[in-house]
C-alpha cells in the first residue's frame, strides 16, 4: 500500500519532529535529546552546532553542551557521518561506528596514496592509537608522539599532523577514538571504551546497527529513500548490498509514500497518522549553517532547496549556509554580523513572522559563548 502526501506536509512534519516548530513537547528536550532526535549535530563549526541546539530550546543553557560532553559524558564528539565532526549521544555512537565500519575506505590504495601512507602504515596507526591513548586523553601532539614511539615509524609524524586528522578518522569509525576535554587551548582525544560510560565490550552486529541507524534517520528526516539515507550517512558511497539488506530488514516497519514528484519514499508506519494530519507550515524560521534540517536531505531536493538558489545554500568546499525557511522551504540565507542576523531573501515572506524569527535567533546569538581556541583548532 502506498500513502499519498505532499512535500509541504512532509517538511512541516520534519520541522516539528526536529524541535524547530511547535507545539513544543511537554518536557523540554535537553542537548542529548536534541542530538538523539536529529541523529547527531554537525560540529565542524562549533558555534553552528551550539546554535542548532539553542534554536530548538525555549530556555537554552549555553553551558549545557560542555557539561554533557566533558562532565556527564552523555554526548560524544567525533568524526562519523560523511567523515565530519558531530555531536552524538554516547549510547548511539557504537551503532554509528558499526554501521559506518561496513565501508573501510582507508583500505583503498587510492586513499592511502592520497594521504602519503602505505597499507602497512595505516594498519600500524590503527593498531597503535588505542594502545597509545590508554586511560588519559591526549592532545594531538601527545598522541602523535605516542604513536611514533609505539610504531617506531617517524614518517607517520608528518602524516598524522597534516590536514584535518585524516589518518585519525578510521579510528573514529572503528570506535577507537573520540574527542576528550580541551586542555591548555588544545583539543584532546580519548578512547571511547575508557571515556564514554556504558561502552560495549564488543561492537554491535553491523546488520542490527544499520537497521537502528536507518530507523532513527527516518524518524527525523523521513519520509526518504535509501539513497537519501546513504547520502546522509556515507556521502552516497555505501556498499549497495549492505544498504539493501538494512532496508530489507526494516521493511516490516515501513510504508511507501508518494509525494507527487516521481520518487517512492519510505516512512515509518508508526508516523503515518502524524504525517497525514500535518498541515503545511506558514511559519518562518532561521536555522544556522550546517543545520541537520538541511544536511538530512540531498542538496538537489527541489521542494526544500529551489534549484535557482542551491549555490547560495550549498557553497564551495562543502559549506552550508545559514538559511531562512518559509513553509519549511528555503526562502533565503542569513549571516551573523556583530550579534545581528543579516538576511538575504530569495522570495517574499511575511514580515511579522520574519521579524519574530530574527529576534529569536539574535537572542540565541547574544547568549552564545565565544568560540574557543580549541574549537577553532578542531
Amino acid at each position: 500500500m502506498t500513502t499519498s502526501l505532499t512535500w509541504p506536509q512532509i517538511l512541516a512534519w520534519r520541522l516539528r519532529r526536529q524541535f524547530v516548530a511547535g507545539p513544543r513537547p511537554s518536557a523540554e528536550p535537553d542537548v542529548v535529546a536534541v542530538a538523539r532526535r536529529l541523529c547527531g549535530v554537525q560540529a565542524q563549526v562549533a558555534s553552528s552546532a551550539r546554535l542548532a541546539v539553542a534554536v530548538r530550546s525555549a530556555r537554552p543553557d549555553p553551558a549545557e553542551p560542555d557539561r554533557a560532553l566533558w562532565d556527564a559524558r552523555t554526548l560524544a564528539k567525533t568524526w562519523v557521518m560523511r567523515g565530519t565532526l558531530h555531536l552524538v549521544p554516547s549510547d548511539t555512537l557504537p551503532d554509528l561506528c558499526s554501521a559506518l565500519g561496513t565501508l573501510r575506505f582507508w583500505e583503498k590504495g587510492s586513499w592511502q596514496r592520497g594521504h602519503g601512507v602505505t597499507a602497512a602504515e595505516i594498519e600500524a596507526v590503527i593498531d597503535a592509537v588505542p594502545r597509545a591513548l590508554g586511560d588519559k586523553p591526549l592532545t594531538r601532539e601527545e598522541l602523535v608522539d605516542a604513536v611514533v614511539e609505539v610504531t617506531g615509524d617517524g614518517h607517520l609524524r608528518q602524516a598524522l599532523t597534516s590536514g584535518w586528522g585524516a589518518l585519525l578518522k578510521p579510528l573514529s569509525r572503528l570506535g577507537e577514538l573520540c574527542y576528550g576535554p580541551p586542555r591548555g587551548g588544545r583539543v584532546t582525544f580519548a578512547a571511547p571504551s575508557r571515556w564514554l560510560p556504558g561502552w560495549p565490550a564488543e561492537p554491535p552486529p553491523q546488520e542490527e546497527a544499520g537497521v537502528r541507524v536507518a530507523r532513527a534517520f527516518l524518524g527525523a528526516h523521513g519520509p526518504a529513500t535509501p539513497e537519501m539515507f546513504d547520502k546522509w550517512l556515507f556521502g552516497g558511497v555505501a556498499r549497495k548490498a549492505v544498504l539493501k539488506a538494512w532496508f530489507r530488514d526494516l521493511a516490516p516497519e515501513l510504508t511507501e509514500v508518494d509525494a507527487g514528484d516521481g520518487r517512492t519514499l519510505l516512512a515509518l508506519t508508526e508516523h503515518l497518522d502524524g504525517l497525514a494530519a500535518t498541515r503545511p507550515s506558514e511559519e518562518v524560521h532561521l536555522l544556522p549553517g550546517f543545520d541537520p534540517y538541511i544536511l538530512g536531505a540531498p542538496r538537489d531536493l527541489e521542494p526544500l532547496i529551489p534549484a535557482a538558489v542551491k549555490a547560495k545554500v550549498s557553497r564551495q568546499a562543502g559549506w552550508i549556509s545559514p538559511v531562512v525557511l518559509y513553509g519549511g522551504r528555503v526562502a533565503g540565507v542569513w549571516r551573523p554580523e556583530r550579534g545581528r542576523a543579516v538576511v538575504e531573501l530569495f522570495e517574499p515572506v511575511p514580515g511579522a513572522a520574519l521579524d519574530q524569527a530574527v529576534a529569536l535567533v539574535e537572542s540565541r546569538l547574544a547568549a552564545a559563548p565565544a568560540e574557543t581556541a580549541e574549537e577553532a583548532e578542531a
